[in-house]
């Protein structure tokens, strides 16, 4: 703040420093891992530090026997601080599944986004978002980066961006059909989500077996199989090239999101009528 000042002047406080964040951007501590703020929603602030007061003016210093005062206060100094900014993406839904899966080319097909595609692994170097509308609806995707065994320990690069999925309320998990054994693909993906944290592990899935174009009758059938096997869940049939089942399985997105927020609606009921029944 600025100093005191004679003629009854008192010093100025520091100026206010704002910093805009986008939304979905974490706070930590110097030290990264201690949680200072997370803005989740549009409009929210946080006081990280106090700027300098102004010194008190001669005025301040002012009593019966002393009516002018020489003397005033100097301004105080601002504190500081070192903090780490990371930013979670906020998503509806999330594409996982290994390198060359078909995660880009099915953001590309149900949405606007125009991610990087080529045949080989790792061609997603950075996280995409798509906004997809499907009837009248419509939901934001993200696509990160595939992961690969080990991916929990630091290898490949796919797990430097699971945190951007962390927020997706349901995840659609391609598994590349022309793979031998899916079901081992399957398992793998989902050992590393949950290494990465519970949080992940716990979201409600969609299996996914993409490329369908390139098999054949029985070798869909073989795959689907095992995958039920591994799954234990429904397993949609997909192919990002030609559009084969992907708007049934962005009907499925819509359908757990509609569950999840009925869910929530209920129990936000319950606190403030806990007895009401419909």
């Amino acid at each position: 703040g600025t100093h005191g000042m004679g003629q009854n002047r008192t010093g100025a406080d520091g100026a206010d420093i704002v910093l805009k964040v986008p939304l979905g951007t974490q706070i930590f501590e110097d030290d990264g891992e201690t949680l200072i703020a997370d803005f989740t929603e549009v409009g929210q602030r946080v006081v990280l530090l106090k700027g300098g007061n102004g010194g008190f003016g001669n005025a301040y210093f002012k009593t019966s026997s002393n009516q002018a005062p020489r003397r005033a206060n100097p301004g105080q100094e601002g504190i500081e601080k070192g903090i780490w900014l990371r930013l979670k993406l906020i998503a509806d839904a999330g594409l996982v599944g290994q390198p060359n899966a078909g995660k880009s080319t099915f953001l590309a097909a149900v949405s606007a986004a125009k991610p990087k595609i080529a045949d080989y692994p790792f061609t997603t170097l950075h996280p995409n978002l798509g906004v997809v509308r499907i009837g009248e609806r419509e939901f934001v995707l993200a696509d990160i980066p595939g992961l690969i065994e080990g991916a929990s320990e630091g290898i490949g690069i796919g797990d430097r961006f699971l945190g951007h999925i962390e927020r997706c309320n349901v995840l659609i998990h391609l598994i590349d059909g022309t793979n031998e054994d899916v079901a081992h693909v399957y398992k793998a993906v989902r050992y590393e989500l949950a290494a990465y944290a519970d949080v992940l592990a716990d979201k409600e899935e969609i299996v996914v077996l993409n490329k369908v174009d390139a098999l054949t009758e029985e070798e869909i059938d073989a795959k689907v199989k095992a995958l039920k096997k591994a799954s234990k869940a429904t397993v949609r049939l997909v192919s990002g090239v030609t559009g084969q089942g992907v708007e049934q399985v962005l009907y499925d997105v819509l359908n757990i999101l509609d569950t999840q927020k009925a869910e929530a609606d209920e129990a936000e009921r319950r606190k403030i009528e806990p007895k009401w029944t419909p």
